[in-house]
């Protein structure tokens, strides 16, 4: 199969969807990969380096959507991106459609089919491609979150892990799943005073018993999110619905009682944003103020990390784009029902039925 990799044209990504160990996994296994020159530039990878491997490089995205019967990339294609899509072609990258009507309307037209990382599931209902992203996503919340604190930076003026004699910053992490669960673990690592919230109570016990009573848990209902919030220095919104958009937890009114120069980083913001004041944002324009409150809401946190992103992905994706090559998309998907999970968009329609209720469209 023909395999393309374009360069990735979102403001600060520099992620690339194929990283050259996987071309030569690729390539060794009878394909041929295009890549655009320059794709892997970001994340410390130059065009010799796929040319050792055997990839043939492209002058331009044009010459690779051209070219290619599957495309692999890592965020959602920008709308320049859907218009070099043809009918038949597979696409296989993030998609993130519930919060995008736009792009789902111009994969709809490209006849293309369209398989979401975020909603590829594994045997046990997990999700493999998201759950990098996530891990790098919520160790990244709490290293923004702790600078963001800073005075310089707008916000109140601490030290996450406080000092002997002063108390460390009060962390709220709405969320104890992958992400939730990573922002966790170095917010306690840095000393900061933790609670994540959870709708399960199973999943609460596991956390209990995980970090041995270092934070502390709280069962999701209003008032306990209200009353958490009005008392963080740093609100982390790490909640997900698979391919539907992100349930929203905190309203303005619980946004205005936090105190001044307190900092929310919605990680969900991906799937719209778990918090009422969350817009998207990015890493050329990162936060904004809002009821005195400092907001990260940046919708590809993980491209600021990009070496240490794209070889996490290109782990869990890599069985993945083998499989597609080597079967095709229709055989593929019917040998893994979790694959199939992950058509999003196929033949102009939306096939995934959590996207196409957030989107209002009917799926199938």
């Amino acid at each position: 199969m023909k395999i393309g990799v374009p360069k990735e044209i979102k403001v600060h990504e520099y992620r690339v969807g194929l990283v050259p160990a996987s071309v030569r996994e690729l390539v060794a296994a009878g394909h041929s990969v295009l890549v655009e020159r320059g794709a892997g530039v970001g994340v410390g990878f130059d065009d010799a380096a796929y040319e050792a491997v055997g990839a043939q490089m492209a002058a331009d995205a044009r010459a690779v959507f051209a070219a290619a019967e599957l495309v692999v990339k890592v965020k959602e294609p920008q709308l320049v991106e859907c218009a070099m899509l043809r009918p038949g072609q597979v696409l296989f990258t993030y998609l993130h459609l519930a919060a995008d009507r736009p792009q789902a309307e111009a994969l709809m037209r490209s006849g293309a089919h369209a398989i979401a990382y975020e909603t590829v599931t594994a045997r046990d209902g997990s999700l493999p491609l998201l759950t990098p992203m996530s891990e790098v996503a919520g160790r990244m919340s709490v290293q923004v979150g702790a600078t963001l604190l800073h005075k310089s930076a707008g916000g109140r003026g601490m030290l996450l892990g406080g000092v002997p004699g002063v108390a460390p910053a009060k962390v709220v992490i709405l969320g104890g799943g992958v992400s939730g669960t990573a922002a966790a673990e170095i917010a306690c690592g840095m000393r900061a005073e933790v609670t994540v919230i959870d709708k399960s109570l199973p999943r609460l016990r596991e956390l209990d018993a995980l970090f041995g009573g270092r934070l502390k848990t709280a069962f999701s209902t209003a008032a306990s999110i209200e009353a958490a919030v009005s008392s963080a220095d740093l609100l982390i919104g790490a909640v997900l619905v698979p391919g539907a958009a992100a349930p929203r937890l905190v309203n303005r009114a619980m946004i205005r009682a936090m105190r001044p120069g307190a900092v929310v980083v919605d990680i969900a913001i991906d799937q719209g944003g778990c918090i009422e004041t969350s817009r998207p944002t990015t890493h050329a324009d990162p936060t904004y103020v809002e009821e005195g409150v400092v907001h990260y809401c940046v919708t590809n946190m993980p491209g600021a990390v990009a070496q240490t992103s794209a070889l996490a992905l290109n782990n869990a994706t890599l069985p993945y784009v083998r499989a597609l090559a080597a079967d095709g998309l229709e055989v593929a998907c019917r040998k893994d029902s979790g694959l199939a999970a992950g058509l999003n968009v196929s033949a102009g329609r939306v096939v995934h039925a959590a996207v196409a209720e957030a989107l209002g469209l009917a799926s199938r």
